[in-house]
């Protein structure tokens, strides 16, 4: 039973109840058979998602489950004192129960024969941080599955022009094997300028396909000749649509001072984010109130559209992935487990802006340096900085006046004049007193890295070839070869 992260972990406790009352095993049978039969993958280090129940409801709600966890508890305690005798506070990070809570993950491991991280990034952080004690304990279990997609759906059923293009050349093999893709990446078609016009044709398409949905189904009109810049996953601090909001402000404010850019852009944002997460809210509402002032700008609009899509779901998904040219993945570099969107959309032929994180590590491995835009602080520069405690927003908002400039808008008497008071400031507070995520320090190069994305894109033969590179070595991400791994 492979535990697809922490929510169905409670099984490790219902397989002991069924072996146990059901077909009557001895503990030490049914302890056998569970952790010969569960498998573990963590697809996260952020804490909300490390679910922990307290014992108050756990035990009432499933008190024969509770019993069997609490058994489970004693006995790897007890393992982790013969490994660590007279530590407390080994017990203490490691045991199933404590505190009050009832720790999924931590059951989780214990149940497992294999406990696998998503990306090799992230696989290290979990043996080396987040669950180094564990990983002392049971270094054998430990192990990476870099994620996989779907790509079938992704490529041959969202894009049927792209496919048709793939298999002219390299024929229908790809269709099961994804490996197959590297044919693509042949002087053949590299040096081949009608080729290439060709993929840059196909996008324009896509790109017209969506601007028509979105015009059809949501009354949002927006460019189709325009540089797509497209941010789509989860709203959520670590993942950093504010950074996107806030570099958007800046183009504004550029734009405004008469600095055009040579393509118009359209940055679009899609996104989920739990009810309750309410500075996410305060991004989205940051967001609109943009969307909403650049509408009304004329001596802007025509060079910036900024769009907040409805409802984002993975049917929009099929149509803004293959309409993409610059694939936004900015999550501060430690924290994004490995992100999938990143895959879809290299597979589509969109250049990758991001941080070395998550599975963006493996995709700047395969594709090289010239075609992906890195920027940003490093795994460690950030790990180390969480550890020591030291950083302070307010320090760079001081020291770089963009930052400033971006920030302050904010707050402006443009944004209050179409947005709420109460969110608005919210946001700024957070930002100026905590920015948790680390948004300021890679400001500067986010900026720089964007910038030269757009220049880069100019260049249609340059451009057209850093797509055939993407799509060419997406197929290392397709989910067969992470289920057969």
């Amino acid at each position: 039973f492979q535990l697809n992260d922490t929510p169905p972990t409670v099984a490790v406790a219902e397989l002991m109840r069924i072996l146990m009352d059901e077909e009557g095993l001895e503990w030490d049978e049914a302890w056998d058979v569970t952790t010969k039969t569960c498998a573990y993958t963590n697809h996260t280090i952020m804490a909300e998602a490390l679910e922990k129940w307290p014992i108050e409801l756990f035990s009432r709600l499933l008190p024969r489950i509770y019993q069997i966890v609490e058994e489970i508890n004693r006995r790897f305690v007890n393992q982790i004192q013969e490994q660590y005798p007279g530590n407390y506070e080994k017990v203490k990070k490691m045991a199933i129960i404590m505190d009050g809570q009832v720790k999924m993950a931590h059951l989780a491991i214990a149940g497992s024969y294999s406990v696998n991280g998503v990306a090799a990034l992230h696989t290290d952080i979990l043996k080396e941080t987040e669950l180094n004690n564990f990983y002392k304990l049971y270094p054998k279990k430990f192990n990476n599955k870099t994620n996989g997609i779907t790509f079938r759906r992704w490529v041959l059923h969202s894009n049927p022009e792209l496919t048709d293009f793939i298999t002219g050349f390299i024929g229908d093999g790809f269709k099961k094997d994804a490996e197959e893709l590297k044919k693509l990446d042949t002087p053949v078609i590299t040096k081949n300028l009608k080729q290439l016009y060709r993929l840059l044709d196909i996008k324009a398409q896509k790109k017209a396909e969506l601007a028509k949905y979105l015009e059809e189904t949501q009354g949002i009109t927006i460019n189709p000749d325009s540089i797509f810049d497209i941010q789509i996953k989860r709203l959520h601090e670590y993942k950093r649509q504010q950074m996107n909001a806030l570099y958007l402000i800046h183009k504004y404010l550029e734009i405004k001072k008469g600095k055009k850019p040579t393509t118009p852009i359209t940055a679009i944002f899609g996104a989920k984010a739990a009810p309750a997460y309410i500075i996410a809210k305060d991004i989205i509402h940051m967001i609109l109130c943009l969307q909403q002032i650049i509408d009304k700008d004329p001596e802007v609009k025509p060079y910036l559209n900024v769009v907040m899509v409805n409802n984002y779901n993975v049917t929009l998904a099929e149509k803004l992935i293959p309409a993409c040219d610059i694939s936004e993945q900015i999550s501060l570099a430690s924290k994004e487990a490995s992100g999938t969107g990143n895959m879809k959309f290299m597979l589509n032929g969109a250049v990758t802006l991001g941080t070395d994180d998550g599975a963006n590590v493996e995709i700047h491995e395969l594709v090289g340096d010239d075609n992906i835009y890195i920027f940003g602080d490093s795994s460690e520069t950030v790990i180390e900085r969480y550890k020591k405690a030291n950083y302070c927003s307010k320090d760079y908002y001081d020291a770089d006046p963009a930052i400033k400039e971006a920030v302050d808008f904010i707050i402006s008497k443009k944004m209050l004049a179409v947005g709420d008071k109460e969110n608005l400031e919210r946001l700024y507070k957070e930002l100026l007193t905590k920015d948790w995520f680390m948004t300021f320090p890679d400001f500067k190069s986010y900026c720089e890295a964007k910038e030269k994305a757009f220049a880069d894109y100019e260049d249609r033969t340059l451009w057209a070839r850093k797509m055939l590179v993407n799509i060419s070595q997406a197929g290392y991400f397709s989910s067969d070869r992470t289920i057969w791994e």
